[in-house]
């Protein structure tokens, strides 16, 4: 199809690029003014009128990143776009999907309700905090794994005595699924929580003497559990440890200790990520960056082409 045409927000131009390449287009043009009190607002500088528009944008804190998306949703749809996807590598506030403690937002289902209000007509993201989150929208929303990035290169890394872990319980099913896939034992970390981002206590489930560990987690935060996980891992016997994540939050702690330094510090032989969201990888020579706008591009032309999607998907 020739009548679609993908557009970038400021946080997510990299891979907005890539899958522009992918699609052997060029990235459409977007203008953002900011005024002298911090607002700002989006013009697209090209007709999208009957156009299918793809808007590619990381809701990465600050919240200016999704105010930036939901203005370009408006825009496009005042324009007279055909319709609305964005394409959200890596959608942000999916932490706070469910009550957990009176008095709280559900920060992910108020997300999704805005984007409809916006008027997007479907959602392609990849890796959601938690999978239930697809079913807060009231629109098509293709959920896309990083297992179709990191399966392969798991396989090329050619390792015997493979372990797959989870740095918690809640990352079992994930972990599973990988262990599963490259039959391979599984190892639980059974954590323990005094306050948000602290680990008071962890313990290894499982046998890891003499392995090659691979953790698998969905993003790296502040990288004090990964941290403790991957330290805990060599304690018991690990010969290597290498951590696969989706999203690289990679933030800096109360203390004023940043993840990439966590990671430097620990026993974490290599940290493979992907550019979801960006990321300095000179601030952590252990890190490995892949590229996810093959994923999306392929992905994105299989929809324009109404052809299925499933093949993307090694496992859920």
């Amino acid at each position: 199809m020739s009548n679609f045409k993908v557009f970038s927000g400021s946080k997510s131009q990299s891979v907005a690029m890539g899958i522009a390449d992918v699609l052997g287009i060029k990235l459409g043009d977007v203008k953002l003014q900011r005024f002298a009190d911090g607002e700002f607002e989006v013009c697209y500088e090209e007709s999208v009128r009957g156009v299918h528009v793809y808007i590619v944008q990381s809701t990465v804190p600050n919240s200016d990143n999704l105010m930036e998306l939901l203005l370009m949703i408006d825009a496009a749809k005042r324009a007279s776009a055909k319709s609305v996807t964005a394409v959200i590598p890596y959608f942000g506030w999916a932490r706070q999907d469910r009550k957990d403690k009176p008095r709280v937002s559900i920060a992910a289902k108020l997300v999704a309700d805005l984007l409809s209000a916006a008027g997007v007509d479907s959602i392609i993201t990849m890796d959601l905090h938690a999978d239930q989150i697809q079913g807060f929208f009231n629109v098509p929303v293709n959920h896309l794994y990083a297992s179709t990035i990191f399966v392969p290169y798991i396989q090329k890394l050619n390792l015997e005595d493979l372990v797959i872990a989870s740095p918690d319980v809640g990352g079992a099913k994930r972990a599973n699924s990988y262990a599963k896939y490259l039959n391979a034992p599984l190892v639980l970390c059974h954590k323990h929580r005094e306050n948000p981002n602290e680990v008071a206590e962890m313990k290894v489930i499982g046998d890891v003497k003499g392995k090659n560990v691979i953790l698998i987690d969905d993003m790296i935060d502040t990288g004090g559990t990964i941290c403790k996980a991957a330290n805990l891992m060599k304690e018991n016997g690990a010969k290597s440890v290498r951590v696969f994540a989706s999203h690289a939050v990679m933030s800096v702690s109360k203390e004023g200790v940043s993840a990439a330094q966590k990671i430097m510090d620990s026993a974490i032989d290599e940290l493979v990520l992907t550019d979801s969201r960006p990321f300095d990888a000179s601030t952590c020579p252990k890190a490995t960056i892949l590229n996810v706008a093959p994923l999306f591009g392929d992905t994105i032309n299989r929809i324009l082409n109404n052809q299925s999607i499933s093949s993307h998907y090694l496992f859920k």
